[in-house]
């Protein structure tokens, strides 16, 4: 059975062979092509379809947020996953509001690496570890417990569900809903909370500790 196709972006080569080896190991991964720029990045992965995308976020030539932005316009169903060396929270930010499925940090313990590429794969948002306290911190401003008496009960359950990085369909499927209707909720719950992506009330809700 073939596995989940992955395209590596990354204009160092040494990089780009150590994680390929990496990822090689594994019987449900496979590397299917390589690029050393954003401009190679889209053509190959328009052409190659992949199902995720692991993209350098500092490249020489067109920058990561660039390739990730021209990538979400060009409606590729390939997830997005930012590598990077940068913890910096501008950084982690703008990949998210551009579209990112997540941001990994480059020193990743390399079991770290395979599981988080696994869980987005499997339609979780995935962030290093250090990454989620940094999210925290960013959206204190936006941690006022009464805001969740503004929402529903279903509302609440969802929230939930996006704390522990359930998709849309996981949540459907979990709570007996339809999809659309799922979706309907996280927009609302979103407005609501005055967030603005799945990732943010995730952070959020884990700070409120209503996770579980």
């Amino acid at each position: 059975m073939a596995g989940a196709k992955i395209i590596l972006v990354d204009d160092h080569p040494m990089l780009r062979k150590g994680v390929a080896q990496l990822i090689a190991l594994e019987d449900n991964l496979e590397v299917i092509g390589e690029a050393s720029s954003g401009e190679e990045a889209i053509k190959l992965t328009v052409e190659e379809k992949p199902d995720l995308v692991l993209l350098d976020l500092n490249m020489k030539g067109l920058s990561g947020i660039d390739t990730l932005s021209a990538l979400k316009r060009a409606d590729v169903d390939a997830k997005v996953v930012i590598f990077s060396v940068s913890d910096s929270d501008a950084d982690v930010l703008q990949a998210l509001k551009f579209g990112a499925d997540g941001y990994l940090l480059k020193d990743s313990e390399p079991e770290e690496l395979i599981e988080k590429i696994n869980r987005c794969l499997d339609g979780e948002l995935v962030l290093s570890g250090p990454l989620t306290q940094l999210l925290a911190r960013s959206l204190q401003a936006k941690t006022q417990v009464n805001l969740l008496d503004k929402l529903t009960h279903r509302e609440m359950e969802i929230l939930k569900q996006i704390a522990t990085g359930g998709s849309n369909k996981v949540i459907a499927n979990k709570l007996g809903i339809t999809e659309g209707t799922v979706k309907v909720h996280v927009k609302n719950l979103l407005k609501k909370l005055g967030l603005k992506t799945r990732v943010e009330a995730a952070v959020w809700a884990v700070e409120q500790k209503i996770s579980h």
